[in-house]
């Protein structure tokens, strides 16, 4: 990555662009959305950026007059085109609430762009399964806020971290609760017979664009898929167990402690879901 757009400049990826007072760095006062490009087009870009704004509105952020939709889209596909990687890469938009102290006194939002190659196995479903874990030193809360992808990321840093350590390939992150929320970078759903459970938003898991693509989808075809309390005993408990995020679609676990699962029904849904809007 040679470039990065700063409030709408193409600037150096070398260059040292954010002040120590930088809301993000010292209090977390900042948000980001992950975004996959192909070919151009940015996939799913209507929640992409109805969850982005929804996400502003709710955390009461000062939005420039230039800081739309249309003008962002532009700026990515512009830095894509720079950095040469516009036929697949990971776009990453972070948003912060300038610079200050803890209590913010109406400073416009700053933003930063970020683009990088992503490999062509990212449009592929997983041909071995994923081994995940639990990390059980965190808990997420259950309010609006958990739904924000947060740059106040300690707890999934943290499960990432375990999940490393024991050799995981990702980590699942539990609730105030006790109930299932989310994974380090996924949202999970369980399948049981011919229902597919995931878990609520009011369970504390981020508002993932690819569960919401897939929710949606689901209803359309009839599928029958429940938003629920997930608690450890249903995943011990499940047929298939599958995760989903923005970059890779959905991925198929194998392995949960010494809980195995097979694949079919997650490779009908990656067939019928996500290769569609990959290709």
């Amino acid at each position: 990555m040679k470039f990065v757009c700063v409030d709408g400049n193409i600037r150096s990826a070398e260059e040292a662009l954010l002040f120590v007072s930088n809301r993000s760095f010292r209090y977390g006062d900042g948000l980001f959305e992950t975004m996959k490009m192909i070919n151009g087009r940015i996939i799913l870009k209507k929640f992409h950026f109805e969850r982005l704004f929804g996400s502003l509105q709710l955390l009461k952020y000062k939005i420039p007059s230039l800081f739309i939709e249309p003008v962002l889209e532009s700026k990515i596909k512009e830095l894509a085109e720079k950095n040469e990687c516009s036929s697949l890469c990971r776009i990453r938009l972070t948003v912060f609430r300038g610079n200050g102290n803890l209590y913010p006194t109406g400073e416009l939002l700053n933003y930063l762009i970020e683009c990088a190659d992503l490999d062509a196995s990212v449009n592929e479903l997983n041909e071995h399964g994923l081994s995940i874990g639990l990390y059980k030193e965190a808990h997420k809360t259950c309010d609006p806020l958990s739904a924000v992808k947060s740059a106040n990321f300690l707890p999934y840093i943290m499960a990432a971290m375990y999940a490393e350590e024991n050799k995981l390939d990702d980590c699942l992150l539990l609730n105030a609760k006790g109930a299932i929320a989310d994974t380090t970078m996924a949202n999970i759903f369980l399948i049981k017979g011919n229902n597919i459970y995931t878990p609520a938003l009011s369970q504390g898991c981020v508002n993932g664009v690819m569960r919401r693509y897939l929710l949606d989808s689901f209803e359309k075809k009839g599928y029958a898929c429940v938003e629920a309390e997930l608690q450890e005993e249903d995943l011990l408990e499940a047929d298939e167990v599958f995760l989903t995020n923005a970059i890779r679609g959905i991925r198929w676990v194998e392995k949960y402690t010494t809980r195995e699962y097979k694949s079919s029904h997650a490779g009908k849904i990656y067939n019928d879901f996500i290769k569609t809007i990959f290709s």
